[in-house]
């Protein structure tokens, strides 16, 4: 099969999710970001969706227009330097990856930050029993 019918390379995909998630937790737009590294905001939305891969050079850039270390866009997968190949286990990449991979999770990170102590523990409290109850009517299913 050939790479073009095989779709964007899992690791493209991976690092332009990071890529964009930061991007969005920062609030700044495509075109701010395209405008910082010297491209358009079209090639913005490819590299985010992992259609077109960043090179390193560019990568380098966004990372510098981001304020982010480069190893930011890697967390989350596989350390190819482990014998067994086995992918790093720090549940939290895994739980950062899924919130900012759903619609509004970037946007309610943002503003989970913002708000007093006392009311993010009440947030995490309705969250976990909404979560439950929907765990509940699934296993009814």
């Amino acid at each position: 099969m050939s790479a073009e019918l095989a779709g964007p390379d899992p690791v493209d995909v991976h690092v332009g999710r990071r890529v964009r998630a930061r991007r969005k937790v920062l609030g700044i737009s495509q075109g701010v970001l395209a405008e910082r590294i010297g491209v358009t905001f079209q090639q913005v939305q490819k590299y985010e969706r992992g259609h077109n891969r960043i090179s390193v050079s560019k990568l380098y850039r966004i990372a510098q227009a981001l304020a982010t270390p480069l190893e930011f866009f890697f967390e989350g997968l596989d350390d190819p330097s482990a014998e067994t190949g086995a992918t790093k286990s720090d549940p939290t990449v895994a739980r950062n990856d899924a919130l900012f991979s759903v619609t509004g999770g970037v946007e309610l990170a943002g503003a989970f930050v913002c708000i007093s102590p006392r009311v993010r523990a009440a947030v995490v409290g309705l969250v976990k029993a909404c979560a439950e109850d929907a765990k509940r009517r699934c296993q009814r299913s």
